[in-house]
């Protein structure tokens, strides 16, 4: 990629596609991370869906920067089976919507169970998965997001080690490390070879509360004038978490009720503007814009 591009989870625009289309072309944002559409989850579209999504954005102008499925988001004692099949309809959803990568998790891990007892259960699970990507000539991202097997940056680095290469790399998030426990400095040292795409968004040591990139512990400003500052280029998808919206209940194992009195298309351009800010420090960043 040639470029940095900005892009992001539109759904937390509004749940109706055609208001989130709407809320980017105002903003002059030329991409989204295509998580819901209409309250209905990308990897559960049917045929339909998927001519009529593709034609609205193509319509707006709008391009997918990412599956935002919910791929690896189940218990790892979970069936894998039926998830294997969802994996292969999200792939084929991926290429008929035109979108690079289609990102995805590894495994939640029982609670007080020590991830290591279920290490190869989700090596096995994840090399599956990465074989099915190759198939498709497909890129996975694999996002560190709490509570599952690959949410610091030590076994982020694992999972790395195993597969990392034309169809699996890593998604770097800063509030999800900070969510855990991680320092994100150590972490972004560790993950940086592997770092392809980056979701923006922060949070607060200790609380965990997700507030605007800069305003956080997750150190943004620090990582992206480095990575960008590298050479870097890829996708920034903003992520704002701010206020709730709708289907975030479904998407996390203890969602947290964050009580703001934004609403979503006024959360998402807060966000926006917060990561604007951060960028107008980096002189290489306004040049690869």
């Amino acid at each position: 990629m040639e470029h940095i591009i900005l892009s992001g989870f539109s759904d937390e625009i509004a749940p109706e596609l055609d208001l989130q289309l709407a809320a980017l072309q105002e903003w002059g944002v030329t991409h989204l991370e295509l998580r819901a559409a209409d309250g209905v989850n990308v990897s559960d579209f049917t045929p339909e869906k998927v001519r009529e999504v593709k034609a609205k954005l193509e319509a707006a102008g709008i391009s997918v920067s990412s599956i935002g499925s919910p791929l690896g988001k189940i218990g790892i004692q979970e069936d894998f089976a039926p998830h294997l099949d969802k994996l292969k309809r999200t792939l084929e959803i991926q290429k008929e919507l035109g979108a690079p990568y289609v990102r995805m998790f590894s495994f939640y891990i029982p609670q007080d169970q020590n991830p290591a007892d279920f290490r190869e259960e989700v090596l096995d699970r994840l090399g599956r998965m990465v074989e099915e990507a190759k198939a498709w000539d497909s890129v996975l991202l694999h996002e560190n997001e709490k509570d599952i097997y690959g949410d610091n940056a030590s076994r982020c680095k694992e999972l790395m080690d195993a597969f990392y290469g034309p169809h699996f790399q890593a998604v770097f998030d800063f509030a999800n490390f900070v969510q855990v426990g991680q320092e994100t400095l150590p972490a972004y040292e560790l993950l940086k070879p592997y770092v392809t795409y980056v979701h923006v968004k922060d949070a607060q040591w200790g609380t965990g509360t997700v507030v605007p990139a800069g305003q956080g512990d997750g150190h943004v400003g620090e990582i992206l004038a480095d990575l960008i500052g590298g050479g870097w280029k890829g996708f920034l998808s903003l992520e704002p978490h701010l206020t709730d919206f709708a289907g975030l209940a479904a998407l996390e194992q203890d969602p947290q009720k964050r009580g703001s009195a934004l609403d979503g298309k006024a959360a998402w351009k807060l966000a926006l503007d917060a990561l604007h800010t951060i960028l107008e420090t980096i002189p290489q960043a306004k040049e690869a814009l």
